[in-house]
C-alpha cells in the first residue's frame, strides 16, 4: 500500500494511473541501473518508492513531446515480457 507519497499529490502531476505506473516503473529501473537521484533524501528504501517521490516533488514528468502513443508503448512492453520468457 502506498502511503507516501499519496495517490492524489501523485495524481496533480500525471493525468493517469496508467501513465503513472508507467512512470514510476521506468524511473526505478533508471534509479537501480544507477542513475543519478533527484532528490537529497528518500523516505522509501525501494526504488519505486524513490521513483514516486520525485514525481510527487515534479522532478519526474511524461515528455510531452513524446511520438509513442500509449497503445505503442503497450505493444512494445508485451513483445519486451514475451522476450523475456
Amino acid at each position: 500500500m502506498i502511503v507516501y507519497p499519496s495517490i492524489d499529490k501523485l495524481l496533480e502531476n500525471v493525468n493517469s494511473r496508467y501513465s503513472l505506473a508507467v512512470l514510476a516503473s521506468k524511473r526505478a529501473h533508471e534509479i537501480e541501473a544507477g542513475d543519478m537521484k533527484m532528490l537529497s533524501e528518500y523516505q522509501s528504501p525501494k526504488s519505486v518508492g524513490m521513483a514516486m517521490e520525485e514525481i510527487a516533488a515534479g522532478n519526474v514528468i511524461i515528455d510531452p513531446d513524446s511520438l509513442m502513443l500509449e497503445k505503442d508503448a503497450e505493444k512494445m512492453d508485451k513483445l519486451a515480457q514475451k522476450d523475456g520468457e
